[in-house]
C-alpha cells in the first residue's frame, strides 16, 4: 500500500511469470522507467506469452506491476541467461526489488541448467551497475564488463555504447538470495 508520500509501505509483493494479460502493465512501467529503451506494446506482450519462463513480475495486490525483469536464454549456450530489462516503479525503488526479482529467477527449476548471467549496461546508468555487482556480490558471483555495442559500430552516434557484462558463476545460481 502507498503510504502519503507516494512510498510502498508494509504489504505483500507476488514475484510470479508473468502472462499475456501484463503486457500493458508492463509496457506502462517500462514507459515511466526513464531512460530505459521503450519498446512496443507488442514486444513487452510477446516478452510475457513466449518467454514467461525468463520473465519476473512484481505486483502488489490492488497496486498492480511494480516490477518487471525481461530475459531469455541464449540459443546458442543455453547456460547464459541473457537479461534484458529491469524496470522497478518509483514507489518501489529503495527495497531491493531488483535483486529479489533476478534471485527469483534464477532459482527457477526451468533454469537449472543456467550458469552465467549477461545483461549490457551503458558507462552512466549507476542503478544497473550496483544491481548487478550487489547481485554478483551476493551470490559468490564474478563480473566482468567489456564494450560490446558500441556507440560509432552499432549506434550510428545515437546511443552510448553497451558494455556487455557478464557474471560468471561458481557452482551456479541457486540460493542467490
Amino acid at each position: 500500500m502507498l503510504d502519503g508520500t507516494g512510498t510502498l509501505q508494509s504489504t505483500t509483493m507476488t514475484l510470479r511469470k508473468p502472462v499475456a494479460e501484463d503486457g500493458e502493465a508492463i509496457w506502462s512501467l517500462v514507459q515511466a522507467c526513464k531512460p530505459l529503451d521503450e519498446n512496443s506494446m507488442y514486444c513487452n506482450l510477446v516478452q510475457c506469452d513466449h518467454f514467461a519462463g525468463t520473465c519476473v513480475v512484481a505486483e502488489v495486490e490492488d497496486q498492480g506491476v511494480m516490477g518487471w525483469v525481461s530475459g531469455h536464454v541464449l540459443p546458442d549456450d543455453p547456460s547464459t541467461l541473457f537479461v534484458w530489462q529491469v524496470a522497478v516503479s518509483s514507489e518501489a525503488r529503495g527495497l531491493g526489488l531488483g535483486g529479489k526479482m533476478l534471485s527469483h529467477l534464477v532459482n527457477r527449476p526451468g533454469l537449472s541448467n543456467v550458469r552465467r548471467i549477461k545483461t549490457t549496461i551503458t558507462k552512466d546508468n549507476d542503478a544497473s551497475w550496483a544491481l548487478f555487482r550487489r547481485f554478483a556480490s551476493r551470490t559468490g558471483g564474478e563480473l566482468s564488463h567489456e564494450p560490446h555495442y558500441t556507440k560509432g559500430d552499432h549506434f550510428g552516434g545515437r546511443h552510448d555504447t553497451e558494455h556487455m557484462v557478464t557474471i560468471e558463476m561458481r557452482g551456479g545460481l541457486k540460493k542467490a538470495a
